[in-house]
């Protein structure tokens, strides 16, 4: 186990540092089926920092323990449609004993900080907050209205979280005409130049129950209609579906700006070889390019000389922006006609335009901050709570700016063991967030 190792550490005492790991030491884990613990004292915790710099916030509960907050800074051009930019408290459980260290203890070590939800996402929270913290006791003001909201649930698909809020009060972002929040903003590096990947988009999201039944009886017995052998061959065929390659207009356009940073010609080197010249970031580009559907829980039977009546598996579906009905519809025919498929939860999926004021200021912060770098478009092969946001007419954005080192495989420390984040990456995100805040 590494050390806890704060004291040594340089920019340990950061205030972005500080209340990254402040968040970390909170577990709030998000279990799913109605099972969480500790957003809502995340949330009050966030909420006492903006109620420091004027934001008024309000926290809401979606149900006991469901917490989320929203506050708002006035701009200096009230004028201008309101800015929301939010992230979420919640985040996926940890095995401690795969860790090699607490990973709800906010380590500080090798010049990371260390923890679940050092990625996803309360490294994003940290900056969001001193950000606009730096902005206010500097006596300026972001040059427009920012909504601020940290919502529960979003590892749950927002539940109790962004759909709640959309849904029940959605006075609370009236005015907003863009968001801006998670899993964009992080530097890969191509053909030895830096690029920054801004999410403009993400992938419509299904996720799935299969269940197979049959008759139950002693595990002795032959039985042509086991529930189980029905649900395996049902999760084998959607496992082995080789799902075709098709490109949107977000893609397209990623695909061909990579291709001219590697230096070689869109229209002979295939998408796939592409992607996988991006080194780290190779899995999500990936996975952008086609539908993925994979099986992801079993559960069936109780001992093993009874056959059980029931099996069970979840299955997670994400698919290219409108192709939602056309994947269920061929998911029908891989599973037969002896397992039914449940829709758990579904989710739109999302392209928002290319170009604008928005990317414009983006493209202009990150040359200030790393002179030389690329912004470029990428559609996010997962959801994040645009998606809710979406539904009110508001159009959303990943950028969460994190200057990394070229060797660090940074998304696959996405829900992954020993989840880690540069501490000098955490101070110019805070820097460059700041800046966009002031100009945009």
């Amino acid at each position: 186990m590494l050390e806890h190792a704060d004291a040594p550490e340089p920019l340990t005492d950061e205030p972005v540092v500080r209340l990254a790991r402040d968040l970390i030491r909170i577990d709030t884990s998000n279990y799913g089926q109605d099972r969480s613990a500790g957003e809502t004292e995340a949330a009050e915790l966030l909420a006492g920092r903006l109620r420091g710099i004027g934001a008024a916030p309000e926290l809401i509960d979606a149900a006991p323990g469901r917490t989320s907050v929203v506050g708002r800074i006035a701009g200096a051009d009230r004028s201008l449609p309101a800015l929301v930019l939010h992230g979420h408290t919640d985040v996926v459980p940890a095995e401690a004993g795969a860790w090699s260290v607490d990973p709800f203890g906010g380590v500080v070590s090798d010049g990371m900080l260390w923890g679940r939800g050092a990625v996803d996402m309360k490294n994003v929270d940290a900056m969001i907050v001193t950000a606009l913290e730096e902005i206010v006791h500097s006596g300026a003001r972001p040059a427009r209205d920012v909504i601020v909201a940290f919502f529960a649930d979003e590892e749950n698909g927002g539940v109790y979280g962004s759909h709640h809020l959309v849904t029940e009060r959605p006075e609370l972002f009236d005015g907003a005409g863009e968001a801006v929040s998670e899993v964009g903003g992080y530097s890969i590096t191509v053909g030895g130049r830096r690029a920054y990947l801004m999410q403009t988009g993400e992938k419509a999201l299904l996720w799935l129950r299969l269940v197979a039944h049959g008759p139950a009886g002693h595990g002795s017995r032959v039985v042509h209609e086991n529930a189980v052998v029905r649900l395996a061959e049902a999760i084998a065929a959607i496992g082995r579906q080789s799902w075709p390659l098709r490109l949107t207009g977000t893609t397209t356009a990623l695909l061909e700006q990579l291709a001219e940073l590697l230096g070689v010609d869109p229209q002979q080197a295939g998408p796939d070889e592409i992607a996988l010249a991006t080194g780290s970031a190779s899995a999500f580009i990936q996975a952008s390019l086609r539908t993925t559907a994979n099986p992801t829980v079993l559960t069936a039977g109780y001992k093993s000389n009874v056959i059980p009546d029931r099996a069970e598996a979840l299955v997670d579906v994400r698919t290219l922006p409108g192709e939602e009905d056309a994947v269920l519809a061929l998911i029908d025919e891989l599973v037969g006609e002896h397992v039914d498929v449940e829709i758990l939860h579904r989710d739109v999926g999302l392209e928002n335009p290319l170009a604008g004021p928005l990317v414009d200021a983006v493209d202009t912060v990150i040359a200030a901050h790393d002179p030389g770098a690329r912004v470029l478009p990428y559609l996010l092969p997962a959801g994040t709570d645009n998606k809710a946001l979406s539904r009110l007419g508001i159009a959303g954005y990943g950028f969460a700016p994190l200057r990394l080192p070229a060797e660090l495989d940074f998304p696959s420390l996405f829900h992954g063991v020993d989840e880690r984040v540069p501490l000098d990456a955490l101070v110019f995100g805070r820097q460059v967030l700041r800046d966009l805040l002031l100009s945009y």
